[in-house]
């Protein structure tokens, strides 16, 4: 894959591709893609080049909307790329994946920035602020037998994400664990993070997990051969 990463644009890092290795494993010929918190599109691009159907990406920047677009045309595929705030920006329409990088470090205040760099990573106090809300809302865009991928910090708590998707109808467990080396924006916040019980105070790794939804049954809307709207 080719990326070009505009200034002010978060260049991918590990969690990226934990996250798009399964990802691949999750796209089926002509199926459609939606990529939440895009950043560079490593994503979007990804489930493309797998095979999808139709990709969407979304993120709040626009250098970000332009960076996934201009990967998508490096790497020779096609990505609806729009600005706009998570699926709010994709109208009415479903999809069968739905996956996510969002911010997740946890931030001195919940009030998210606005512009500037730590648009990419800032989350609240709890690292939340997006998942959460992604945890919410996405359940109700998926496809019947459609699945949600979420990647992010153990500092953010797994089991929560888990519950909180449990909670909207979804069969939800954590897919994927790798632990490495404290990535530099924590590390750079430890000692308030731990003063805060969200890390040890020594701590030097931390796990990264990729959490899976996928529908019940019994809460699916209609059929997949229904047109999106």
């Amino acid at each position: 894959m080719r990326l070009a990463i505009l200034p002010g644009v978060f260049r991918p890092r590990s969690d990226s591709w934990l996250l798009a290795a399964h990802l691949r494993d999750e796209v089926e010929p002509g199926c459609a893609v939606a990529d939440l918190c895009t950043g560079s599109g490593v994503l979007a691009v990804t489930a493309a080049l797998a095979g999808a159907g139709s990709v969407a990406a979304v993120d709040v920047s626009h250098r970000a909307v332009a960076t996934a677009r201009l990967n998508a045309l490096l790497n020779g595929v096609s990505v609806d790329a729009v600005r706009g705030d998570l699926v709010a920006a994709l109208g009415g329409r479903t999809f069968d994946v739905i996956v996510s990088n969002p911010p997740y470090v946890p931030a001195a205040a919940d009030a998210l920035p606005t512009r500037g760099p730590s648009r990419a990573w800032d989350a609240g106090r709890d690292g939340r602020a997006l998942l959460d809300r992604i945890c919410a809302a996405a359940p109700a865009r998926l496809r019947p037998g459609g699945a949600l991928l979420l990647v992010h910090s153990e500092v953010c708590g797994p089991g929560r994400t888990v519950e909180l998707l449990a909670a909207q109808g979804m069969d939800a467990a954590v897919v994927a664990r790798r632990r490495g080396p404290l990535g530099p924006l924590l590390r750079d916040r430890r000692d308030e993070l731990a003063r805060r019980g969200l890390i040890d105070a020594d701590a030097q790794t931390e796990e990264l997990v990729v959490v899976r939804g996928e529908l019940r049954a019994e809460m699916q809307a209609p059929s997949r051969g229904s047109p999106s709207r």
